[in-house]
C-alpha cells in the first residue's frame, strides 16, 4: 500500500529566490467563511532545508522568524 502511496506523491522543490504563497492555517474572527482568502502571499523563499522546512520573507525584505512547512506552500507565477 505504501509503495502505491509513494508512487503518486510529487515531490515539491524550493530554491532560495522563488516567489511562493504561504496557505493560511488558521481561523481569524472576522472570516467570511467559505469566501475567505485559502492563501497569503506572496513571499520569497528565503532559505529552504533538506527535511522540507522554509524560510521565508515578504517582497519587501523582511523576514519571518518561523519556518514554515512545505506542504503547506505553493509556487507563484506572477
Amino acid at each position: 500500500m505504501a509503495q502505491a502511496f509513494n508512487a503518486r506523491v510529487r515531490h515539491r522543490e524550493f530554491n532560495p529566490g522563488d516567489l511562493v504563497l504561504r496557505k493560511v492555517l488558521h481561523v481569524t474572527p472576522d472570516s467570511r467563511g467559505k469566501f475567505a482568502y485559502k492563501y497569503d502571499g506572496p513571499f520569497v523563499v528565503k532559505e529552504a532545508f533538506s527535511g522540507g522546512a522554509v524560510i521565508l520573507s515578504d517582497t519587501d525584505g523582511t523576514e519571518n522568524a518561523l519556518p514554515v512547512n512545505a506542504d503547506a506552500i505553493k509556487k507563484y507565477y506572477p
